[in-house]
């Protein structure tokens, strides 16, 4: 028996995967990804069933002006270059209604960090959103955000994350999260807060009752051994809190960005990385109950086989999508319903409409 075998063997008998035991999984070739996935498909269905789930979702990207040059951002602009925006009020009241409109039930909001933003500007945005669409969950923001909101506004993390909560935010992104190892984030994003404060901020949020995504951004410059320690940040966290609703893998899109034109970071993750990501977050991730797979960066055939390594979740309708395309993503705008129910029909399962917080619909 191969070792990877062993490991699988004991994941089937309900043992926690060691740091060791994943690394060994990220590091499979040839017939041994199809086992890994064929077991994290075993756990998946044993944890959640056979049910894919999606939420209808609109993105709102309020501006692209931001104070940070991350290396792995093609969205992001400074002031004076062409194509720069700034939604005002009317704008992202029109555009908040056009959702409620769709029958979407979440508005996500994630942006750049404009020069002039404070906690009063997040307070707005929320408070436009739910004058327009007062009955859509409001997912936005992400810990880089609420930490720029408190340095701006001199007041501390934990105190934006209240008035953001008072102002209507339902749950928040876990994005800003990359890698969580600081070597790797001082070479992709030096301008970000660190792994301590990244985790600080999202356990200020789960003490205060707002759910949270978890997310990775892989495929760059990080080595296998940076994506087991990213993933054993999470686990911990999720121990103590249990507060993230879903892990979300982010395969790094690179075409447009900084990092890859620069020769610093390689042309992204290859299938084989973007199915082990998949499945060993399935299998190391034991406290999640909801992995997603993300059709905006995989693509939907990717997609569709992360499905059958782990996933459960095909993520959001979108109908507008910015960040990803910025970096050189293509047809990542709006995934129609019915096209997702093909692909989760192709594979014997069954595609169930969900709110952010994973409460399921009766009907599609």
């Amino acid at each position: 028996m191969s070792q990877i075998d062993r490991i699988l063997k004991s994941v089937r008998e309900n043992h926690r995967l060691t740091e060791k035991n994943a690394l060994e999984l990220f590091q499979a070739r040839g017939k041994s990804v199809w086992d890994i996935a064929l077991t994290a498909d075993f756990v998946r269905q044993s944890m959640v069933g056979d049910a894919v789930t999606y939420v209808r979702n609109q993105n709102i990207n309020v501006t692209n002006l931001c104070v940070n040059a991350c290396g792995f951002c093609g969205f992001s602009k400074k002031k004076g270059d062409d194509g720069v925006y700034f939604y005002d009020k009317s704008e992202i009241q029109k555009r908040a209604a056009l959702a409620a409109s769709r029958k979407v039930t979440e508005i996500c909001t994630v942006s750049g960090l404009h020069p002039d933003f404070t906690i009063q500007s997040y307070i707005d945005v929320y408070q436009w959103i739910r004058e327009a669409a007062p009955n859509v969950h409001i997912h936005a923001s992400n810990p880089m955000e609420v930490a720029y909101a408190a340095k701006k506004s001199g007041i501390s993390t934990k105190e934006v994350l209240m008035a953001m909560k008072t102002a209507g935010l339902g749950s928040m992104c876990g994005t800003a999260a990359e890698i969580l190892v600081d070597d790797v984030r001082k070479k992709i994003c030096m301008q970000k807060i660190s792994t301590d404060d990244w985790v600080r901020i999202i356990k200020e949020a789960h003490q205060l009752k707002i759910p949270t995504t978890a997310t990775i951004m892989y495929g760059h410059c990080e080595t296998e051994l940076d994506r087991v320690k990213h993933l054993s940040i999470l686990r911990d966290i999720q121990d103590e809190t249990n507060g993230f609703t879903e892990f979300v893998p982010l395969s790094f899109i690179h075409m447009n960005t900084p990092l890859y034109k620069k020769g610093l970071a390689r042309a992204g993750a290859t299938g084989r990385e973007d199915l082990l990501m998949v499945a060993i977050a399935r299998l190391f991730l034991d406290n999640f109950k909801n992995i997603q797979v993300s059709w905006v960066k995989e693509g939907v055939k990717m997609a569709q086989l992360g499905l059958l390594a782990g996933g459960n979740d095909l993520g959001g309708t979108m109908f507008e999508e910015s960040i990803s395309k910025g970096a050189g993503a293509v047809n990542t705008d709006y995934l129609d319903p019915k096209e997702m129910q093909r692909m989760v029909e192709d594979i014997g399962r069954k595609l169930v409409r969900r709110t952010t917080l994973y409460e399921l619909f009766p009907n599609r």
